[in-house]
């Protein structure tokens, strides 16, 4: 029995004298299960990327937030943006930090030129603040984060290092975060575990409020 999440998978993982392992679903695996598992495709390089990392990440030092967004598909805009900000050194410190991490669609989802337009050298301080608004200085699991919006009757403020407020909330095993421009952004893969810190992959980009 594998564990993902809140999902329970019919299954193995499996590693080969090449040091590759590979995850393993067996036919019994229930509808439901799959329906999540597909559902979250876009993130599934992610995933990948921490399986077959095999016996090797036993014996090497753990990935950080920055080594597994490079190496993982679809989060090269994030990639580019954090070292045009000069970012990534400060993620690759000891944190720890929680990274609500926009994949190359999420950004795509910003307007026409948006993302050229802050990858200029100009716009270096509106950049740092939108990345930064997607870091928090704490390491909070999925569960953790649910128990504050418990905690807090249902809906919760996540402060993050950019000076953005975040309004979190959940339903089922879904937590849906809201910037400071009334945006719902939804976390679509939670918990991915980094030596410094953990990874949501999110499906929007946070913004910071629209100067006045």
């Amino acid at each position: 029995m594998l564990r993902w999440g809140s999902l329970d998978l019919n299954g193995e993982i499996t590693c080969g004298p090449d040091g590759l392992c590979r995850c393993i679903l067996f036919p019994e695996t229930s509808q439901n299960a799959m329906y999540h598992i597909l559902r979250r495709a876009s993130g599934l390089a992610l995933i990948a990327l921490l399986l077959m990392a095999g016996p090797a990440a036993a014996q090497d030092e753990a990935p950080d937030l920055v080594d597994t967004a490079v190496q993982a598909d679809g989060f090269n805009t994030l990639v580019q943006a954090l070292k045009t900000a000069d970012l990534v050194g400060a993620l690759k410190g000891e944190g720890p930090f929680t990274v609500f991490a926009p994949t190359d669609a999420a950004f795509g989802m910003l307007r026409e030129g948006a993302v050229e337009k802050l990858l200029e050298p100009g716009a270096k301080d509106q950049l740092t603040q939108i990345l930064t608004c997607h870091v928090v200085g704490a390491d909070a699991m999925a569960m953790a984060i649910k128990g504050m919006i418990d905690d807090d009757g249902g809906m919760h403020i996540v402060p993050t290092l950019g000076g953005c407020e975040l309004k979190a909330t959940y339903s089922g095993d879904e937590i849906t975060l809201e910037d400071e421009r009334g945006r719902m952004i939804n976390v679509t893969i939670a918990d991915v575990k980094q030596s410094n810190g953990v990874i949501h992959v999110v499906d929007r980009v946070i913004l910071p409020p629209k100067p006045e």
